[in-house]
């Protein structure tokens, strides 16, 4: 059993898998999924699916229904109603209202491309300049910065002290909210528990414990499974074309999931129904199990059907 599992937390364990619907779900894509989902079952808790649907400019028309679809062909069944972000923007308009009225945000007319320029870290130029917030983009003033935090996975996470004290955006020149802020209201919303996720949010992450010590909320417990890489610092992602995974023959690719996170199963898992390869993971999942590296590169083996993983060192 997971070391996240004890009695009184296997009663309000919350999970979530949360994709963004700008195309199908990959291979990465999966072992976020499978890690969270058996994650919440062995704890005897609750999994649900957000659909992180905010940037609009990134939504690529009926993807979300895609991806429910993949799910439920690798039987990765949700436990309560699917949530859509670009439903709930009165609730992040009240959050912004409210952090507002505390004199925390502040309108920034910089741009990208002058923030690199400066180093990549913005250095607060726009502060005390009392833009209009019409059509500007909207910075929280960084109070409680988090720099370093415990993972469940990762285990000691230290974050560059600079980048943790950035005033960074949590509304966008163009009307969109930042993903910084929506997806803690989603996790106080939800009453998420634990996040099991990849490690390419280990640094947000920590913005986000800030914001849910503003925000006077208690943070879920996070554990960051290492990336599926097709080479050093190349994670699989719909950006870099990694391929969807099948909805007709899933076995394989769940197989290689249970493989990439440690379960070691035999290839005769291979001849039982997804079903039954998911009730043989959640007896033999637990968090010890997956391997601490951020990164693990991923090949196809001529010899084989299965995928080759080769880990990563921190």
């Amino acid at each position: 059993m997971s070391t996240t599992a004890v009695n009184t937390q296997a009663r309000i364990y919350r999970g979530r898998f949360a994709p963004s619907p700008s195309g199908p779900l990959h291979f990465g894509s999966l072992i976020a999924a499978v890690g969270s989902f058996l994650d919440a079952k062995v704890n005897q808790g609750k999994w649900l699916v957000r659909i992180e649907d905010i940037d609009t400019t990134r939504v690529v028309p009926g993807a979300s229904d895609d991806i429910l679809r993949t799910l439920e062909a690798y039987g990765l069944h949700w436990d309560e109603r699917v949530t859509y972000q670009t439903k709930r923007l009165q609730e992040y308009q009240s959050v912004l209202d409210q952090l507002i009225d505390q004199g925390l945000v502040y309108a920034c007319h910089c741009t990208r491309k002058q923030v690199k320029a400066m180093g990549g870290i913005y250095q607060g130029q726009c502060q005390l300049k009392g833009h209009s917030f019409v059509n500007s983009a909207l910075r929280l003033s960084q109070q409680l910065a988090t720099s370093h935090y415990s993972d469940l996975i990762q285990g000691k996470v230290e974050v560059d002290q600079a980048l943790a004290k950035e005033d960074y955006l949590i509304k966008r020149s163009d009307g969109l909210f930042a993903y910084q802020l929506v997806v803690v209201v989603d996790d106080i919303a939800q009453k998420i528990s634990h996040v099991v996720r990849g490690a390419d949010l280990l640094e947000p992450t920590a913005r986000q414990l800030s914001l849910f010590k503003q925000l006077n909320q208690t943070a879920p417990q996070y554990a960051h499974l290492p990336l599926a890489v097709a080479k050093p610092g190349f994670k699989l992602s719909k950006q870099n074309y990694a391929p969807a995974i099948s909805k007709t023959a899933p076995k394989p690719a769940l197989f290689d999931a249970f493989r990439f996170l440690g379960l070691n199963p035999e290839p005769a898992l291979l001849s039982a129904t997804v079903e039954e390869m998911l009730k043989w993971a959640i007896v033999a999942y637990h968090l010890e199990c997956v391997p601490k590296v951020k990164e693990i590169q991923v090949s196809e083996d001529p010899h084989s059907s299965f995928s080759k993983f080769q880990s990563i060192p921190k």
